[in-house]
């Protein structure tokens, strides 16, 4: 499985931003898809996540109620809407899958394919 994440840039606080994730090859055999990210000097975090056929989801606390995590399975498509982005937000994104889970709780030791990072920057 191939992921390319796309969509980053620079945005100012309260801005939006959608980050893409396009999935390829043996997709089909996919639980969840997921949004992790890491701030500079910090370690990588839990975003959001998508079970690929359920549809259920799952958040970390700083951005619930901010972003938003959709797919579009038809087209092997995740995406990321963030709203109200604050300076905070500021890292680079990387979209994630997981072949087995019993759940969309996921950690980045869960993980079974990386993409590359996209940079967000949220200026104040």
């Amino acid at each position: 499985v191939q992921l390319q994440a796309s969509g980053g840039g620079l945005v100012q606080a309260g801005g939006s931003l959608r980050l893409s994730c396009a999935a390829s090859g043996r997709t089909a055999g996919l639980y969840a898809m997921a949004w992790f990210r890491q701030p500079p000097g910090k370690e990588r975090e839990f975003v959001a996540s998508t079970a690929w056929s359920a549809g259920n989801t799952n958040y970390a606390d700083s951005v619930k109620g901010r972003f938003t995590i959709s797919s579009d399975n038809a087209k092997n498509m995740v995406y990321l809407q963030m709203n109200s982005l604050k300076p905070e937000d500021t890292a680079v994104y990387y979209c994630a899958a997981v072949v087995y889970s019993s759940s969309v709780y996921l950690n980045c030791r869960d993980m079974d394919y990386w993409g590359k990072g996209t940079l967000v920057t949220v200026s104040s």
